[in-house]
């Protein structure tokens, strides 16, 4: 064990011609990696950026809900991350008569501030390095099911005694490098938080389906929450009689502006990356699974839309889950654009001929590059199969809804639409039953549709003048059942089995890479835990001829600005106060800057992420990548794979200009 904690800790901290912009690096192991970062232009230390003895950077970020991240920009608990985070509750708050997605929502006072059940912001307390822990009484001879029992029992300890006496805390002991590493995550988790602001969807959302994953981009894309806390500070149950959270640590503002050059660093909590695939696995999915689930979802949002152009009420009802449909729809269309382009497939293949040769002779390696192949192969179809079962057989809501028991009947029919849903089944179980091969059909799927003589009938059946609920609890569990019986035990031990060689191949790779004097350095696939980035502001060259700066304003706003295209009306305010230069102190060149790009490694979960200037001040909030680096998942290419953030002083000019809400820039601390 002490010799591959070496290992982990040589490829680290080593030298490479890795370029410095990749990399999502664990905050308790930066100090490995802070020469690099200085010599990139930061001007703080490590234990500025992470310590367990004093406030530093990670105490003003945020684990915001279940898949985002947020951050601290006052002394009194207020919370800055992305409209889209914010989206579901922004929406629970609207109707009809106040449309806070149409025309935002600005608390005036404390009072007005709304609670969010079920919103929760989560503070990273310590990480810490627990392998020797987690194998402990481990024996190199010991099956694979005796391994898996005892790593489960000793994490289980080991979480238990992290929390003992302490109920707000909440600990998690997660793998890194396939098994090679594991880390304990500690966090202090606040239930009380508060809506305070958000912009209206024509800015939080400026550019819908269309400029997602986009550059330029115009997208004002924040909201404004307020954690809130007991009188010890401590995390409480929604009470009036909570008070603001007094942090430890929250960032100061830098409204001074950025430059091409400049340099950034991204803290936050990046979800899943997948960067040691094999190429199998990248083949399938850049020519067979993304193409496959595009098309479904292309089909879903164009019925959605359909309808939600013909009424306020079901664009209300359908704007949270068509964004949520959209946002991987679109990034699926540039993964497999850039996995394709940057020929990431043959790249690896040449890699892994190498590693075989390499291997050959050594028990441990030898024959992972065949295995490997045999098992993707035998489950290529499979893997089809389980992709139908999910975005076109279970992506009809009262379907799951019915299946899953009709938990939360209230809030389920709230935001439903009953002439979408009938139409995704016509469209979603037509592409199913053309595209799967009948041996992966479930008896009852077949007999239904012999029964009815086609889909259309069928859906005609399920949905009346109230959909049939027991019908469709028939459909999910007889579906899934099959699946479950029939697909999903081959899915499961083969993945297994897969899972176990990537746990060898990954050691395999980084003794390769010191053998050959590969010079790469390693990092841990991202899987939602804290993490720093750190790069440049930086255009790009997505084409021949084509080179984009780094910095969006307000003017391109403006030059897209048509009110017959609801993504692009703007308020009539916001053209009002471009017309009279009506900017205040957050003019730059003439405009109000929106956006900017630079080279941080970020991937989904990065939302809201806080992006920082050298000595550690806010200069804007992540919200994206660019479209022709969506692939960064998988293959980082330091050419075209950039971050997009929100430039903070649109923000405040929002905040302070259209919304009249200087009330909060004055709890923060702004440089100017």
């Amino acid at each position: 064990m002490k010799k591959l904690l070496f290992l982990f800790a040589f490829v680290l901290a080593g030298v490479s011609g890795l370029h410095a912009d990749e990399g999502m690096w664990l905050p308790s192991e930066i100090l490995k990696k802070i020469k690099d970062i200085q010599s990139q232009g930061f001007k703080l230390s490590a234990e500025d950026i992470y310590s367990v003895n004093k406030s530093s950077l990670k105490d003003a970020v945020v684990r915001f809900g279940g898949g985002c991240t947020g951050e601290l920009i006052s002394n009194e608990g207020l919370l800055i991350t992305n409209h889209h985070c914010g989206f579901g509750q922004i929406q629970s708050h609207s109707s009809v008569e106040h449309d806070y997605l149409r025309d935002g929502f600005w608390a005036m006072s404390r009072a007005e501030e709304l609670p969010n059940p079920g919103l929760s912001v989560s503070f990273l307390e310590y990480m810490q390095d627990v392998t020797d822990e987690v194998l402990k009484g481990y024996k190199t001879k010991m099956t694979e099911e005796k391994r898996s029992e005892l790593i489960a029992k000793n994490t289980k300890k080991i979480e238990e005694k992290a929390v003992k006496g302490n109920p707000n805390l909440r600990a998690n002991v997660r793998p890194l490098y396939y098994g090679n590493q594991y880390f304990l995550f500690v966090y202090k988790v606040y239930t009380d938080v508060r809506l305070v602001g958000a912009p209206p969807s024509s800015i939080g959302k400026f550019g819908g389906d269309t400029d997602n994953w986009m550059w330029p981009r115009h997208t004002g894309d924040f909201s404004i929450f307020r954690v809130y806390a007991g009188e010890d500070n401590e995390p409480a149950a929604y009470s009036e009689k909570n008070v603001p959270f007094r942090p430890k640590k929250f960032f100061k503002i830098n409204a001074r502006g950025i430059k091409e050059g400049d340099f950034t660093m991204v803290y936050g909590f990046p979800g899943s990356t997948r960067e040691y695939l094999f190429s199998d696995a990248v083949k399938y999915t850049a020519y067979t699974s993304n193409p496959h689930k595009i098309a479904l979802r292309t089909l879903r949002l164009d019925i959605q839309k359909e309808e939600m152009n013909k009424d306020q009420a079901v664009r209300i009802k359908y704007a949270s889950k068509q964004a949520g449909v959209a946002n991987a729809w679109k990034k699926w269309q540039g993964e497999a654009k850039g996995l394709i382009k940057n020929h990431a497939v043959e790249n690896k293949q040449a890699f892994e001929a190498k590693f075989d040769q390499w291997a050959k002779g050594k028990p441990e390696y030898e024959g992972l590059v065949t295995r490997f192949k045999e098992l993707y192969g035998s489950i290529e179809e499979l893997s089809l199969v389980q992709d139908y079962q999910s975005e076109a057989l279970n992506a009809v809501e009262i379907i799951g809804f019915a299946g899953r028991g009709q938990r939360g009947a209230e809030r389920f029919y709230k935001d439903y639409h009953m002439p979408i849903d009938k139409a995704c089944f016509v469209a979603l179980y037509n592409a199913y039953n053309k595209n799967i091969a009948d041996k992966y059909k479930s008896p009852y799927f077949k007999e239904q549709l012999q029964k009815f003589g086609s889909i259309e009938a069928w859906a005609d059946a399920l949905f009346t003048e109230t959909p049939n609920l027991e019908m469709a609890a028939e459909i999910y569990k007889n579906t899934n059942d099959w699946f479950r019986e029939n697909i999903a035990p081959t899915l499961i031990a083969v993945n297994k089995e897969i899972n176990l060689l990537y746990r060898a191949y990954m050691k395999g790779q980084m003794e390769y890479n010191d053998a050959t004097n590969g010079g790469k350095i390693f990092y841990p696939d991202a899987n939602s835990t804290l993490r720093v980035t750190y790069g440049k502001v930086k255009g790009y060259k997505p084409a021949d001829a084509i080179y984009y700066t780094p910095v969006s304003s307000l003017d391109g706003v403006i030059e897209k600005d048509n009110p017959e295209i609801y993504d692009y009306n703007i308020p009539q305010k916001l053209r009002d106060l471009h017309a009279t230069k009506d900017y205040g102190q957050w003019e730059s060149e003439g405009s109000v800057p929106v956006a900017f790009i630079a080279t941080n490694h970020t991937s989904g979960g990065n939302s809201g992420s806080p992006v920082l200037d050298a000595e550690g001040n806010l200069i804007g909030v992540n919200f994206d990548r660019v479209w022709e680096g969506t692939m960064s998942d998988v293959l980082y290419d330091p050419e075209i794979c950039r971050n997009i953030s929100l430039d903070i002083r649109f923000a405040l000019f929002v905040i302070d200009k259209l919304a009249g809400a200087s009330h909060l820039l004055e709890e923060m601390e702004i440089l100017k």
